[in-house]
């Protein structure tokens, strides 16, 4: 009975190793995934740790530089609030600036934060006062007292004016930034930031509207501050050791950092705003280009953002806020600290831990190697003897003794017992070994034999397959060229299936017997015929083939289908095994194909009859194209032959048909002479005569003209004269053109026309023609009191249009459609008697139409009407061509 040791799956690994070598790896695995467990959640607490921490310590940084910006831009409000609360109580006036000078010198010294205030009203009056420094002061001023020119004074600590020599011409303090932000934000409003002419620094300026009580606008109050001071706010907020905080706009632009960077640098001399991405603090310029990545516009960031990124191989945290509650303010606080500064302490503690982990690991390696070692001598012994045990053959009484371990000492008993059994049936193994030896060699020997036969088969398909494609491409087979086709096939099938003799028979015209057409002989190379064997002589034989497509005869001496022909035919030649295929062509069997063997009796493999039959099949074929060209040789001299005749018969009528005009007008001229009595005067019966000749005289000169234009279309002598033609023309000319007829018969005439249709492209005589023969037949075969009218109808694509000409006449039979447009035919029913007319009307109307590329189509019932529909080509934007 079988065990499972367990000694499968992830043992098969330490297939051939040592197990001193496994135990030493399996205790030093242990250790290092304690031990690695122990660090890896150890620096995990430490990095959440220090996450949580840069998180608080960013957030307060946050609220501190908010704070103090908050704080730094409420200066401007409270000194244009101050001002504000001033004016409402009457002291100062907006409209008179002469009394702000004073005050607004005490409101630079009360708010050191302003660097300017500036007052101008919409009389285009304006006042400004600059600090310089604690004590020195500038006075800018324009006005009607100076003609509205701008000049600036110095004013020292005394209060004296000095006038500076710049004036400024024609000066409209309505144009300045300041005042017009004021003007459309209609209240408190910042300035966007910007560099001065007089200094290398960056100014911001807040302007206050001011409005009497009737909201009308009487001037703006404006002040201006240094953004430089801001830097000194953030360069006194400390982040961790090395960490920064700098301020951008949403443009990109530098508004202050907290290290000692500018946020401008100089062109030509003059200071121009510094973008943060091309800062010289590496640290700044990392922490904007990775905000210009993250963020694809720095307007997409409405809210808090913590992040981190990594610079110079080391990571950073990154907090952005947006600074809020300042209108015209729209500025980012970005505060930026290494993870370094966290990490010191923990990377130190981790250090430790991997230095203690590497000292057990040792310790565990050294009590490995020991325990290893105690527990696998034994068992080293333990393998040594039972090698000597595996050549007990040559060793009958080896004897395993093992001791130490208990447990080993009882392997080694179960050991010894198992080698007496096995020693039992070595020999009983040693026979059947050699009997199943003697058995593999034997089906090898037949696996070989049909590998061959395989290799064979497979090298014969393939020369089929050859010959056969080769037939397939082969000329004279698609030509019908009988001779050259079959001496091409059977030599190619003789060659392919290695016969001797190949040939091709067909049954006679009375099928009688089988005439060999070809016989080709493969050793002498030679090609023969004329040989014939007669059904009455061998009928076994012929009702065998009649009975199977294909015979197969393995031995033609023992096989009773071919008994007939063994002395006579087979026995001469030594044929002894043929294989014969049915040729079927139109649904009979026209003849066979015969494969002879010589000399050694052959068993037909199926690959081989599917050969023959595919060979029987290009035989068939090539008969099948020879019946073909036959016919068509046959057909086209038929056409030849009746085109002469058409061409005769046309030549002949036309020729007559002149010949019979110029009498028959002579005759019409000497009558109508008669009737008006040129001669002398005629009585009642010769009156009565030469009407009747006249009569017969025109319809004979219409048969004649009729004929005439009948050999003209079957000639293609007649050219159409194409052109845009209308619809609605059509069938009104055609309608009045038989209105006399039908005014004799009472019947009434009327189109359905569908309106706007577009010109058709015809030639309008033709085709007036064709609808008078309709309308004419019709009103012919329509009683008194009946109706004749045209339909009209377009199809939904407007390729073809359809005229109908229909009646409520007398109808005919369905049988006698087929007659009506044959020439010189009438047809005639119980009901009415022949009509008076020539029987090639609607032979003329037909071959107009196609000319034109159309049909004509007749419908009808008896006793209820005819329908004579007329199809013809019509396309609205274009023209067809016949």
């Amino acid at each position: 009975m079988n065990k499972n040791t367990g000694q499968g799956g992830v043992f098969s690994l330490f297939k051939g190793v040592p197990l001193s070598r496994i135990l030493v790896v399996l205790f030093m695995l242990q250790i290092l995934l304690a031990v690695g467990l122990t660090a890896y959640l150890s620096i995990r607490n430490g990095q959440k740790a220090v996450n949580e921490v840069a998180s608080e310590l960013h957030l307060e940084v946050a609220n501190r530089v908010e704070q103090n910006l908050q704080s730094y831009l409420s200066t401007p409000r409270q000194v244009l609030g101050g001002n504000q609360n001033v004016m409402n109580m009457g002291l100062l006036k907006i409209e008179n600036l002469a009394t702000w000078e004073s005050y607004l010198i005490e409101q630079l010294k009360i708010f050191p934060d302003a660097l300017a205030i500036t007052a101008s009203n919409e009389q285009q009056e304006h006042l400004t006062v600059e600090k310089l420094n604690d004590r020195q002061f500038l006075l800018r001023k324009a006005g009607k007292s100076t003609g509205y020119d701008l000049y600036t004074y110095r004013i020292d600590p005394q209060g004296q004016r000095t006038q500076l020599p710049e004036v400024i011409k024609n000066y409209d303090p309505r144009s300045r930034p300041d005042y017009q932000t004021a003007v459309t934000a209609k209240k408190f409003s910042f300035s966007q930031i910007f560099t001065p002419r007089t200094e290398p620094t960056l100014l911001i300026s807040a302007s206050q509207p001011i409005y009497n009580s009737q909201g009308e606008l009487l001037g703006v109050n404006s002040t201006q501050t240094h953004i430089s001071q801001i830097g000194d706010l953030l360069q006194n907020i400390k982040v961790g050791k090395s960490g920064q905080i700098f301020i951008i706009e949403r443009s990109g632009l530098l508004v202050a950092s907290s290290t000692t960077e500018e946020p401008f640098r100089f062109q030509n001399g003059k200071p121009i705003r510094l973008a943060a991405s091309q800062s010289s603090n590496s640290l700044t310029q990392a922490t904007a280009k990775y905000l210009a990545t993250k963020f694809s516009n720095f307007d997409q960031i409405q809210s808090l953002q913590q992040l981190d990124f990594s610079f110079d191989g080391k990571r950073q945290f990154l907090e952005v806020r947006p600074l809020q509650g300042e209108p015209n303010i729209n500025w980012l606080i970005v505060v930026a600290v290494p993870e370094a500064d966290f990490m010191g302490q923990i990377d130190r503690n981790t250090q430790i831990t991997i230095f203690l982990g590497l000292g057990a690991l040792g310790l565990a390696t050294l009590l490995g190697i020991i325990t290893a070692r105690w527990i696998t001598q034994p068992i080293l012994y333990f393998s040594r003897a039972t090698k000597d045990l595996a050549d007990f053959p040559n060793d009958k009484d080896s004897v395993v003794i093992i001791q130490g371990i208990k447990e080993m000492e009882v392997l080694g008993g179960s050991l010894n017992e198992m080698a007496q059994q096995l020693r039992k049936t070595f020999t009983a193994l040693i026979t059947k070994n050699e009997d199943l030896e003697l058995q593999v060699k034997q089906q090898t020997q037949e696996l070989q034999q049909e590998i061959k036969e395989r290799i064979n088969n497979e090298q014969k398909l393939s020369k089929h397959s050859q010959v056969l494609a080769e037939l397939a491409n082969h000329k004279a087979v698609f030509e019908g060229n009988l001779e050259t086709a079959f001496k091409v096939i059977t030599e190619k099938a003789a060659n392919a299936l290695e016969v001797e003799r190949v040939s091709v028979w067909l049954f006679n015209s009375n099928r009688t017997k089988l005439q060999c057409i070809n016989l080709y002989e493969r050793n002498k190379q030679r090609h023969s015929a004329s040989l014939e064997r007669n059904l009455a002589d061998y009928p076994i034989y012929f009702r065998a083939l009649a009975s199977a497509r294909t015979i197969t005869v393995t031995d033609t001496r023992t096989d009773p289908r071919v008994q007939e022909l063994w002395n006579e035919l087979l026995k001469p030649k030594n044929i002894v095994s043929l294989i014969n295929t049915d040729l079927w062509v139109g649904g009979e069997v026209v003849g066979t194909v015969l494969y002879e063997q010589v000399d050694i009796p052959r068993r037909w493999e199926l690959s081989e009859e599917n050969f023959v039959s595919s060979i029987a099949e290009f035989v068939a074929l090539t008969l099948e194209v020879c019946d073909r060209k036959r016919a068509e040789s046959a057909l086209r001299e038929a056409k030849e032959a009746a085109e002469v005749a058409n061409r005769a018969k046309s030549t002949f009528l036309g020729n007559i048909s002149h010949e019979l005009r110029t009498p028959l007008n002579s005759i019409l001229g000497i009558t109508e002479a008669l009737q008006d009595e040129v001669y002398g005067p005629v009585s009642e019966e010769q009156r009565q005569s030469l009407t009747m000749l006249e009569s017969s005289g025109k319809n004979l000169l219409e048969l004649i003209n009729q004929i005439l234009d009948l050999t003209r279309t079957e000639s293609s002598k007649i050219e159409l004269q194409l052109a845009a033609t209308s619809i609605q023309g059509i069938c009104d000319f055609s309608l009045s053109s038989v209105k006399h007829l039908a005014f004799q018969k009472n019947i009434r005439l009327r189109a359905e026309v569908p309106e706007e249709l577009e010109p058709i492209q015809v030639d309008e005589r033709r085709i007036c023609q064709v609808f008078i023969s309709l309308l004419t037949n019709a009103i012919k075969f329509t009683k008194e009191g009946g109706e004749v009218w045209i339909e009209v109808q377009p199809t939904s694509t407007n390729e073809y249009i359809f005229f109908s000409v229909v009646d409520t006449g007398i109808g005919m039979l369905s049988d006698d459609l087929f007659k009506l447009f044959q020439p010189f035919v009438q047809v005639e029913n119980a009901s009415t008697n022949r009509s008076p007319g020539t029987g090639l009307g609607l032979v003329m109307v037909q071959k107009i139409v196609e000319l034109h590329g159309g049909t004509v189509h007749a419908e009808s019932q008896l006793g209820k009407g005819s329908r004579f529909t007329v199809k013809l080509p019509w396309k609205k934007a274009g023209e067809w061509r016949v």
